[in-house]
């Protein structure tokens, strides 16, 4: 009984059809009095979580090839469309703080690694492993899961084994956890701390994106993101120092400029739903069983990741909040760092903020380029 219900949870067809009635779930929810108070994103990865944890979705350990799909097409080409309604003139504002808030941010990572092996000393349960897996989680909480693992193949810690799994999954359940604190983070800290709006937007939605699809939209908006994504990932092969999901933001917004891209219906819609479905799949990755499975080792990891991502939040937040006190901001650079800019622009869209969205990416391929050396140069420092 128990192979043939793995049998049933693993099959691609069942599980994408789980994953989009989990996203209509969070959406009615999000309309509810209570559901209100926390959104649809928090929703459907809470929502995706408790199920996978349940064991009716496949999780991290046994993820199905269809999670990567997700994540390799699906989220690229969601930013694409959400990129199509955003007006160049609103980007410049929300510029140079980004990147300042960015930066503190990795700052505070730094920091927070620092201050997290002092307080708990992980090289007495880890010990030689201890200095790598510091390395790997300053890099993944610089600028996303691209990092950790550049430092682990570095090191060749993927032939760890367990406890290179074990690190995979307290990175996953922790990075969860703090997608659904930096949606709270505006909510809490305006309760405390008067916020201030640094950037506004000028771009709004127009007639047309607020009716419904049509077929003509629809067709050119799927042939524009499948078109756009083949030639980003051409280009990266040819200029491979350029992160293909930059290349393929500039086709967005290069388009969104265009009158017949602009009068396309339905763009921000479809770009929103594929956002849902990528945030999903994040809620389905935090396994709390395989952190549970390895013991003392599991808990001395996820304390270790836990007060990293913990130290950068107080420092990122106290210092953002004396420089600009834009909270939804602080909340989408601290989410550039941790989480990449996948989850930034998830962040960004929630919000309502379109301004914040080119730079929510190009932050996140920052911290791509930047998490990796500092990885290093944290192993180097212990």
């Amino acid at each position: 009984m128990r192979e043939s219900i793995l049998s049933f949870t693993e099959n691609p067809v069942y599980v994408f059809c789980a994953l989009c009635f989990l996203v209509i779930l969070a959406i009615y929810a999000g309309k509810t009095k209570l559901g209100s108070k926390f959104g649809p994103a928090l929703l459907v990865i809470v929502f995706t979580a408790i199920v996978a944890n349940l064991g009716l979705l496949p999780t991290a350990s046994n993820a199905i090839p269809l999670y990567d799909g997700i994540f390799t097409y699906l989220a690229p080409i969601s930013i694409f469309f959400l990129l199509l309604g955003v007006n160049l003139s609103s980007i410049k504002k929300a510029g140079t703080p980004m990147i300042v808030l960015f930066l503190l941010g990795s700052f505070a990572t730094m920091a927070g690694v620092i201050l997290a092996w002092v307080l708990i000393s992980p090289e007495v349960n880890l010990g030689e492993n201890a200095k790598v897996l510091a390395g790997m989680y300053a890099g993944t909480y610089t600028g996303g899961s691209a990092n950790f693992n550049a430092v682990a193949l570095e090191y060749n810690f993927q032939e760890k084994g367990v406890l290179y799994a074990g690190s995979v999954a307290v990175d996953n359940v922790v990075s969860t956890l703090w997608i659904i604190f930096t949606l709270l983070i505006p909510v809490i800290m305006t309760a405390f701390w008067k916020p201030k709006r640094f950037a506004t937007s000028t771009a709004t939605f127009s007639q047309e994106e607020a009716e419904n699809f049509d077929f003509r939209s629809l067709i050119w908006l799927v042939f524009l993101g499948i078109l756009c994504y083949f030639l980003s990932e051409l280009l990266s092969e040819y200029f491979p120092q350029v992160p293909s999901i930059i290349t393929l933001s500039t086709f967005g917004i290069l388009l969104a400029q265009t009158p017949f891209v602009s009068k396309l219906k339905g763009s921000h819609s479809l770009g929103l739903y594929l956002v849902y479905i990528f945030l999903a799949v994040i809620g389905a990755y935090c396994e709390l069983s395989a952190v549970a499975e390895l013991q003392d080792v599991g808990f001395t990891l996820f304390l270790f990741a836990s007060l990293i991502v913990i130290f950068h939040g107080i420092i990122t937040i106290f210092l953002g909040g004396l420089i600009y006190r834009d909270w939804e901001m602080i909340a989408i650079a601290s989410q550039a760092n941790i989480g990449g800019g996948t989850t930034a622009i998830a962040l960004a869209e929630t919000f309502g903020r379109k301004e914040l969205m080119l730079p929510a990416i190009l932050i996140g391929s920052l911290g791509t380029a930047l998490g990796t050396y500092l990885g290093f140069l944290v192993i180097a420092f212990l």
